[in-house]
């Protein structure tokens, strides 16, 4: 029996599932803010709760919204930043009485999705999380590839490629929270789709909303879908040119826009060299607990 946990900002949640992948218990709880012992017991307690329900003890997969260190054992580059610093897989291990396997939450999904989801059976995985944020991670041969940083797959934070000037007045007024100018996660994030909305037209909409007034019709509307489809399509080329992944598999809110399946990848042969562009795009076939699996599979 395996044991996977999303460790996010606002929930933690734990899946207790068989060795072929069938869930048999799930339970969520509040994530203490700002309290990284407080995480702990959290998680403890969630991993007692789950091996009572199963009468066994489990192997434990932890994803996180960060990833540790391979220079220091910490982890780095959490947005729940009271793990930051923090060396929680021996923390963990330590409480639990075991090994635990952490990995960044987005290579969770990468996981999910290649082991037994939308790219099983594919040798390299290219999965991305479009959601409040961007996130990305691979998985080869159904495992995370990590990278000597520890931060592969993170494409959300380089540029958005091949920017026009509408692109660039986007970047200057929604600047990203790292810091640095004119990142993807500005342009192709769930946050993005409805803020480039609202510089358009002086209005905010949920994006479900703005996508269903583009089905009723809305010109505004239909025009920020096609920026979105536009950027979304030039950021997925750019992974293309880089690793030539066999499939790419989406999340997060914004994966639920089913006409990102039809109109991105025809769009994304434009800015592939040699104009050719056959990577399926995928939506996520576990969608929310991709990552909570994913976190499980790293055993």
């Amino acid at each position: 029996m395996k044991i996977g946990l999303d460790l996010g900002g606002t929930k933690i949640e734990v899946m207790a599932m068989t060795d072929s992948g069938e869930e048999v218990f799930r339970q969520r709880v509040l994530t203490p803010q700002h309290d990284y012992q407080g995480t702990l017991q959290a998680i403890k307690g969630l991993v007692d709760d789950a091996e009572k329900a199963v009468g066994e003890p489990c192997t434990v997969g932890l994803g996180i919204p960060g990833t540790l260190s391979p220079v220091t054992g910490l982890v780095k580059n959490a947005n729940s930043v009271w793990l930051n610093g923090q060396a929680l897989d021996v923390d963990l291990g330590r409480l639990l009485g075991r090994e635990v396997r952490i990995a960044n939450d987005a290579n969770c999904f990468a996981v999910s999705e290649a082991v037994d989801g939308a790219g099983a059976d594919k040798h390299v995985v290219f999965g991305v999380i479009i959601g409040t944020g961007c996130g990305g991670g691979f998985a080869i041969d159904g495992r995370v590839h990590v990278g000597g940083n520890g931060v592969a797959g993170e494409w959300g934070h380089n540029p958005l490629p091949w920017q026009n000037e509408v692109d660039t007045n986007h970047a200057e007024l929604t600047p990203c929270y790292c810091g640095k100018p004119g990142c993807m996660e500005v342009f192709i994030s769930g946050t993005g789709f409805w803020k480039d909305f609202a510089l358009m037209t002086s209005q905010t909409l949920r994006g479900a909303d703005i996508v269903q007034l583009a089905v009723q019709g809305d010109v505004e509307a239909e025009a920020c879908i096609q920026r979105y489809e536009d950027r979304l399509a030039r950021a997925l080329a750019s992974v293309v040119n880089l690793i030539d992944p066999d499939v790419i598999v989406l999340g997060g809110g914004m994966s639920n826009v089913e006409r990102l399946y039809t109109n991105v990848p025809k769009l994304m042969s434009k800015w592939v060299l040699g104009g050719e562009c056959a990577t399926p795009v995928l939506k996520a076939k576990y969608g929310d607990s991709s990552g909570v699996r994913g976190a499980a599979w790293l055993w």
